[in-house]
């Protein structure tokens, strides 16, 4: 695909070999065999109909509908940079301007490669999931009628994990007007040719809906568990469904249904786990979810290895480690590290924020992602952690008062890092929200979790450095539509 080229615009021939046929191995496959994985017939030589020929072209498919996502410009990397160095977490020590510089300090346009390349990833695989929807519905008797709902619920689950990512980065958050504002061109339907090149923005409610309703077909549709721990974590499950849906409506404002939704794999007291499907919970410690990528706490990663990793600069490693990559970010001394929250002996402080790399001149890093000079740590996209901060801000926003809930679940993840310094009541309502929102910035550190938390509360994004603080109504609050788009797709209005 070219630069700046929408994906409508892309032939059809193209389309086929990149998109329906696309092969990525996970760590472990499953109901085929390697040959016919290894050594697929050349892509030139399928015809459209044989993309769906059998099932082990059909699983090879459904595979590569999350390579798409685990690409290095999307969820195998970049996203959760852009997301972090937004905020005010990390500082910019490389002024490296093909490693996030213009993201870090909010001088994105429409024609910069940030916005750019995310976009065009992204929409690629969202047109790979519309075509592959269509051709499994196209060709009904290749695989039994369970599968192919399960394989249709992954792609969904997919297609709804892409678009919420994309709509807290280029759109203005749901809870500024309840979603009135304009979202992105949302496109369910395959395209092979450029004929339809040309979508309105729909709303950001209207977005959120089509995610939700992806994501609640996926959870109907989806296994309780798969074979193994490797899939429990690198595909979608019913529960990886239910997870989602809980970002959704926070993101939203929406409290109710994210305890509605949380109650469904969260326990309603200590120690918390799911009951149905995949039994998630918190591990003893958390080093160890950064060390074994599929414990139960992982409840979707990225994964990579040797010979599948997500590209020298693109790689979580390469943006924060000096030992293993170019490490153009370190830590920010003067926020969440100097939050007293954030204790000294606090495990996540222990584990994972180091600062006696040699030849760093006294840099503050983070270690969550350490391998190198291969970049195969996994990218954590869904953890249970996330989903028990997600219920507890939930349950302390609708309460009247002081929720002992939310103030267990807070401390159920507070505890299992620093059992010292858990809380033992608040003055009021806003401070064990303020606690828990402290708390997310120190759990999720590094993650992709901080500027995207900022926009749903409508609060500027902080000054950094000699960044200066980003207004809530100034035009980089959110990301520009890029000029790609705009050019090829005559009814999308750029962001203001």
């Amino acid at each position: 695909m070219k630069k700046h080229t929408s994906i409508p615009s892309i032939n059809r021939r193209t389309l086929l070999k990149t998109a329906l046929l696309s092969v990525f191995l996970l760590p472990v496959v499953t109901s085929c065999s390697e040959e016919s994985i290894l050594n697929p017939t050349p892509l030139t030589s399928l015809a459209d109909v044989e993309a769906f020929a059998n099932p082990d072209r059909v699983l090879a498919q459904v595979n590569g509908l999350y390579s798409s996502v685990k690409n290095g410009q999307f969820l195998g990397g970049r996203y959760f940079i852009y997301v972090d160095v937004r905020g005010e977490e990390f500082l910019n020590v490389s002024n490296n301007g093909v490693t996030a510089l213009q993201t870090w300090n909010h001088t994105n346009n429409s024609g910069s490669n940030e916005p750019t390349n995310l976009w065009n990833q992204a929409y690629l695989a969202i047109n790979r999931m519309n075509l592959f929807l269509e051709g499994i519905d196209a060709n009904p008797n290749v695989v039994d009628a369970t599968l192919a709902s399960q394989y249709k619920g992954e792609a969904r689950f997919l297609r709804g994990l892409t678009y919420l990512s994309l709509i807290q980065l280029y759109a203005q958050p749901y809870t500024k007007n309840n979603g009135t504002s304009p979202g992105l061109p949302l496109r369910v339907k395959g395209e092979v040719g450029s004929g339809n090149n040309d979508l309105a923005r729909s709303t950001v409610a209207d977005v959120y809906k089509q995610i939700l309703d992806d994501l609640t077909f996926a959870e109907q549709n989806l296994p309780a568990s798969y074979a193994s721990a490797a899939l429990n974590t690198t595909r979608a499950h019913k529960n990886t469904a239910i997870a989602l849906k809980t970002r959704a409506y926070l993101a939203m404002g929406r409290y109710a249904d994210v305890v509605t939704e949380a109650a469904k794999i969260v326990s309603a007291t200590a120690p918390y786990r799911a009951a149905t499907g995949v039994a998630h919970q918190l591990q003893p410690s958390v080093a160890t979810v950064f060390s074994n990528y599929t414990t139960t706490e992982s409840i979707l990663s990225m994964p990579m290895s040797s010979n599948d990793l997500p590209g020298v600069q693109n790689g979580l490693a390469s943006y924060y480690m000096p030992i293993v990559g170019i490490g153009d970010y370190s830590l920010n001394p003067n926020a969440i590290l100097a939050s007293p929250a954030f204790t000294a002996t606090d495990a996540r402080r222990t584990s994972f924020v180091k600062n006696d790399f040699t030849g760093d001149a006294g840099r503050i890093r983070l270690t969550k992602f350490p391998t190198g000079p291969q970049h195969t740590d996994y990218a954590p996209v869904i953890r249970y952690a996330e989903v028990l901060l997600n219920l507890a801000e939930a349950k302390a926003r609708l309460a009247a008062g002081v929720d002992a809930d939310a103030l267990a679940l807070l401390n159920a993840v507070r505890g299992r890092s620093a059992p010292t310094a858990v809380y033992t009541t608040f003055a009021d309502k806003t401070a064990l929200v303020d606690a828990i929102l402290l708390e997310r910035r120190i759990e999720l550190l590094g993650e992709g979790f901080r500027s995207n938390d900022l926009l749903r509360l409508n609060l500027p994004l902080p000054a950094k450095a000699n960044i200066q603080a980003v207004t809530v109504d100034a035009s980089v609050y959110i990301w520009p539509i890029p000029q790609g788009e705009l050019n090829v797709n005559k009814l999308a209005e750029p962001n203001p």
